[in-house]
């Protein structure tokens, strides 16, 4: 029986889109899906708040290497690392969002099991970001050396130098965003590859544009309210943008025509 069902599941693989269709969004949508996050936060405390803690710790051990090992620009270019990782840690999240949609109990133990059963997917999706922030990161020195800074500086040289490394910065955040919006929830319910998963997390955000543009300036929001209150807030705002993420993806992907996970 499970040879049968496995090989089911094999032929409809091969019958499927190459990404799935996804739906046209209204500018409320993302407050929708922070209001249903929080909700998830209220039913989660604990699991919720574990997560905020850890990446607490790990803000402030990465800040303490970098301004003890590098410099202030080293510190932002390490924080702005969020960007990329993020979606990776937050898997955890995803799980406990949907464990309460079907009506469970959470359990992290069951969250790290989901960790390991997309450990593969999980793995090409990190060492892909991990390309782009070294990418990325070259660039942001790149800057240096065309535009260095030094004490005395005058205002338009800072003017400049930020200029253009925010110019660079956010044209990477893009691509990473399209990229990474849905791909991971999606891995996560339904039997999919990564590149189909990517693909239709960049399809889902070129046809909303308006609205992914609004969703990902309030997750920008949030993290710079965390980096303001000395990571403090982060202990609220990430899982908050970690449950709203998943039924973000619920709202927009419609990823019926793939199998689901047993």
């Amino acid at each position: 029986m499970e040879q049968l069902r496995t090989d089911t599941d094999a032929a409809q693989l091969h019958e499927l889109p190459f990404a799935a269709p996804c739906n046209k969004l209204t500018l409320g949508a993302p407050f929708n899906w922070l209001k249903l996050g929080i909700a998830d936060m209220k039913r989660a405390p604990r699991q919720s708040l574990s997560y905020g803690a850890a990446m607490i710790f790990i803000s402030l051990l990465v800040s303490f290497i970098s301004l003890r090992f590098g410099n202030f620009y080293s510190l932002l270019t390490m924080l702005s690392g969020f960007v990329f990782i993020g979606p990776v840690i937050a898997i955890g999240l995803y799980s406990v969002s949907c464990q309460l949609q079907l009506g469970k109990k959470p359990v992290l133990g069951y969250c790290l099991r989901e960790g390991q059963r997309h450990f593969g997917n999980t793995l090409l999706f990190a060492m892909v970001m991990l390309v782009v922030f070294m990418i990325w990161a070259r660039a942001a020195s790149m800057v240096h050396v065309f535009f260095p800074m030094h004490s005395h500086a005058a205002w338009h040289e800072y003017a400049t130098f930020l200029t253009i490394g925010t110019c660079i910065g956010a044209i990477f955040s893009a691509l990473i965003f399209c990229a990474s919006a849905f791909s991971l929830p999606m891995i996560m319910d339904r039997k999919v590859d990564m590149v189909t998963a990517m693909v239709t997390s960049v399809n889902a955000v070129l046809n909303n544009k308006k609205v992914m543009l609004l969703w990902a300036g309030l997750i920008l929001l949030c993290l710079l309210i965390g980096f303001a209150t000395a990571f403090i807030g982060l202990l609220f705002l990430l899982p908050l943008i970690g449950h709203a993420t998943w039924h973000a993806y619920q709202d927009t992907i419609d990823a019926g025509a793939w199998p689901e996970h047993d």
